[in-house]
């Protein structure tokens, strides 16, 4: 009986031997994918932060410890590239986050009621996600030329209002930008919003309504503790796409100091002005940055259940 289970045990780990170098040699192109074009470039980049790289000379590379992040500091104190970026960041955030999730949850609610033509506005809706941000941002340049050209100032003209600057003006262009890119993306927290909605039952609210409860009541009892997971989740991912903002300002402005983004100023040190070590360290910066404002959304969010 003995030399009969060792058998048996023997071709056990025999078959879970060959399942698990069938695994690995399935997650093997993977997993050398991620290591060429994530983990090497991170650790490339976290070694150039403390360096004077320039694109144009690879071999001639000093190690400078911290006189990249000095430069950073520097700059920032004197209101220079650093400071309006961090500045039109944190202003793109604080107004799209709650804009858009303010849009996507209203249009989620209005589409989660049956009525004859849900199913067109639904993709009507969601249509701007599918839709390139370099095409939509040049959709919305051609509307807002500064000149008669412009469709919206083309429009402004027939009422006898003259042409405004719009995008050429550095009070109204990062909001522009806002608006721009809250429309744009609303359509996709609106479906996930809706599956969110979808899984609240029907019973709730019948007892709600037995109860007398109004739509408000229904609304604040009901729906927004049902979809707080929902609602965590998209505030923290919508946190996080928006401090990588850099299509917009790069086609409906160019690189102007009213709609630098961080993502925009290490694209540009690092691309436009080869600095590549100035810009590894702004984006370390970056990075630092977001991770500990996403960990700190993830603990008040918490905190508050």
């Amino acid at each position: 009986m003995v030399i009969v289970w060792d058998i048996v045990r023997a071709k056990d780990q025999k078959y879970r031997f060959r399942d698990s170098v069938v695994a690995y040699l399935f997650l093997a192109p993977a997993l050398v994918l991620i290591v060429l074009f994530v983990i090497q470039p991170i650790v490339l980049s976290l070694y150039y932060a403390f360096t004077d790289y320039y694109l144009l000379e690879p071999n001639n590379i000093h190690f400078t410890g911290l006189e990249n992040f000095r430069s950073l500091l520097d700059d920032f104190r004197q209101k220079g590239d650093v400071y309006h970026a961090l500045v039109n960041t944190a202003y793109f955030v604080v107004l799209v986050v709650p804009i858009q999730i303010s849009v996507a949850l209203g249009l989620a609610l209005l589409v989660n009621k049956p009525f004859k033509g849900n199913t067109f506005f639904k993709v009507a809706f969601f249509s701007p996600v599918v839709m390139s941000l370099t095409v939509i941002s040049l959709l919305w340049l051609n509307i807002l030329r500064p000149d008669e050209q412009g469709m919206l100032n083309g429009l402004l003209s027939v009422f006898g209002i003259p042409p405004q600057k719009f995008l050429s003006d550095p009070d109204q262009a990062m909001t522009i930008i806002v608006l721009v890119s809250a429309w744009q993306g609303a359509g996709f927290q609106m479906m996930i919003f809706l599956a969110g909605l979808k899984n609240i039952s029907p019973e709730l609210y019948e007892a709600a309504s037995l109860d007398g409860a109004n739509a408000w009541k229904k609304f604040r009892y009901i729906t927004l503790p049902g979809i707080k997971p929902t609602t965590v989740f998209i505030i923290i991912t919508t946190f996080i796409a928006a401090t990588k903002l850099i299509i917009q300002p790069m086609i409906m402005t160019g690189y102007k100091s009213y709609t630098v983004t961080l993502s925009y100023l290490i694209y540009m040190e690092g691309y436009f002005f080869k600095m590549v070590g100035y810009a590894s360290a702004l984006a370390l910066l970056v990075t630092i940055l977001v991770g500990s404002a996403t960990m700190l959304q993830r603990y008040l969010l918490r905190e508050e259940d």
